[in-house]
């Protein structure tokens, strides 16, 4: 028999503090002299910045406008009173009067509470200290703040309530606001790149079958109707891919996607995602774009292609600075790859070095290793890494000179990756045996190995054109064009633990 039982414990309630107990009195002071405390639809029809922006046309033509927000200062001065209020564009002073407002309106003004939101009407003018200010002669309460906001001088700053509570990181933090409005404008200026170059923006699957794409350890689920195993997206490249066997020529999809790896300042489980194809194109063209649009997203920003990143200044005017992997390990550690083929000399250049390899690693791996140890953190300015192994780009077309390398690019700044992209294998047979080689490698217990995908192969066998992919990382991207220093700065709600009572 199935067990039925319900978690039955008793809901706790509430404990409220004394400006919480405070704040409710006054919501009823309201509800009592008739007004609905969490109002209906207002008509505004000026922000805050539109006022200043027009305040001497709006002050000679005497308009009265109307504008809402939250009230984030309030000085009263017996029958006046000043306070400032903020929109999504900044701040406006207002000021208020009793004579103005008559004593009953004047009378419920006092009730109100930093935090609230209310809409304000009035003329425009300019006090003696040069602040444009509004004149309220009527104002309506559109919703009560139960809750008060952080002390004003100290403000939000413990980060965990900052990313658990954005919503009052946001109201605090004007600048936490003008970096999510940066982030859609980064997202807005993708896309109009792309779609200005002919690219098709699609929809692939969030849920997978066969986990692939990338190297990375997926989420797992349990389809019920189905009765079979899923995984969310690691990555959308095999399916988009199967859209240029398709003869869509130009493609590109910008979306989350989910890998069941560790939380740090680079890394959130989930995370967006912006991955293109061009057909009749190769690693050049992709190397290009990316070179292309970023550089053109800050100038877009800020008016320049050189920003301050935390502690450095970025030039991002194109072409990028260029390395292969093997240059920059031998820059950076001084071992010397250079037609080294063997894995006992391999192993025995990360013995003397202290590099740390896997048991089955061959020679791209412990090259790989090598530039993880040494090269990615040095890598500040916008520099373009060419020549991977083989053994770690399973997609990948291989160089036709060096048959253990490919045809396949990173893109670093400030010691981070923020671009991946590939001339993208295309011959069926040597996609079979990649996969092939890497079920062996899952066999030996690395769960980040490519799974087999029998219809991918079988779409290639049909005929992929000669193609450039690209994927470039949002989350990453925002992080660097807004100068924050952690990807759970520019996430609106960044995974965290349940809060803990």
């Amino acid at each position: 028999m199935a067990d039925t039982k319900q978690n039955t414990a008793p809901v706790e309630e509430e404990k409220l503090n004394d400006q919480m107990k405070v704040r409710r009195e006054k919501m009823q002071q309201f509800i009592d002299a008739g007004i609905y405390p969490f109002g209906q639809k207002y008509n505004w029809d000026h922000h805050a910045q539109d006022v200043k922006d027009q305040a001497e046309q709006l002050e000679k033509d005497q308009t009265f406008v109307s504008v809402a927000g939250r009230l984030m200062a309030i000085r009263r001065h017996g029958k006046t009173a000043f306070c400032v209020l903020r929109d999504i564009t900044g701040e406006i002073q207002l000021y208020f009067r009793k004579d103005v407002l008559g004593e009953q309106s004047y009378d419920l003004f006092k009730l109100l509470d930093i935090g609230d939101i209310v809409g304000v009407e009035g003329p425009v003018f300019t006090t003696h200290t040069g602040e444009t200010t509004i004149r309220v002669e009527k104002w309506t309460l559109l919703s009560k703040s139960l809750r008060p906001l952080p002390e004003k001088f100290h403000g939000l700053t413990d980060k965990e309530t900052r990313y658990r509570q954005r919503y009052l990181d946001l109201i605090v933090n004007p600048e936490v606001k003008d970096t999510f409005i940066k982030r859609s404008k980064i997202i807005k200026g993708i896309r109009k790149y792309l779609d200005d170059r002919h690219f098709l923006e699609v929809e692939t699957p969030m849920l997978h079958t066969i986990a692939g794409g990338a190297a990375a350890r997926p989420f797992k689920t349990h389809h019920n109707a189905l009765d079979m195993d899923i995984y969310l997206r690691i990555a959308p490249e095999l399916h988009l891919k199967r859209l240029l066997v398709g003869g869509l020529e130009r493609v590109y999809e910008m979306n989350r996607c989910f890998r069941n790896e560790g939380i740090d300042t680079r890394h959130n489980p989930e995370f967006t995602t912006v991955e293109l194809y061009q057909a009749y194109g190769d690693l050049e063209d992709v190397i290009f774009i990316t070179e292309d649009m970023v550089s053109k997203l800050a100038q877009m920003l800020y008016g320049t292609m050189k920003l301050t990143y935390i502690d450095k200044e970025i030039d991002l005017t194109p072409p990028w600075d260029r390395m292969t992997m093997i240059e920059a390990v031998k820059k950076y550690s001084g071992a010397d790859f250079e037609g080294v083929t063997d894995i006992e000399t391999a192993r025995k250049m990360a013995d003397e070095h202290h590099v740390e390899y896997g048991q089955y690693d061959g020679v791209g791996k412990i090259i790989n290793a090598f530039f993880e140890a040494f090269v990615e953190e040095n890598l500040i300015q916008p520099t373009i890494i060419t020549g991977h192994p083989l053994e770690i780009s399973p997609l990948t077309k291989q160089d036709r000179e060096n048959p253990l390398l490919t045809y396949r690019f990173e893109g670093f700044i400030y010691g981070r990756e923020l671009a991946n992209g590939f001339s993208e294998l295309n011959d069926p047979i040597d996609q079979r045996n990649r996969f092939i080689e890497q079920m062996k490698e899952r066999e030996r217990g690395d769960d980040e190995a490519h799974q087999m995908d029998e219809d991918y192969c079988r779409a290639l066998e049909y005929g992929l054109p000669p193609t450039g992919g690209l994927g470039i990382g949002i989350d990453r991207l925002v992080m660097f064009l807004t100068n924050s220093p952690s990807i759970r700065d520019v996430l609106l709600f960044p995974l965290s633990r349940p809060e803990q009572k």
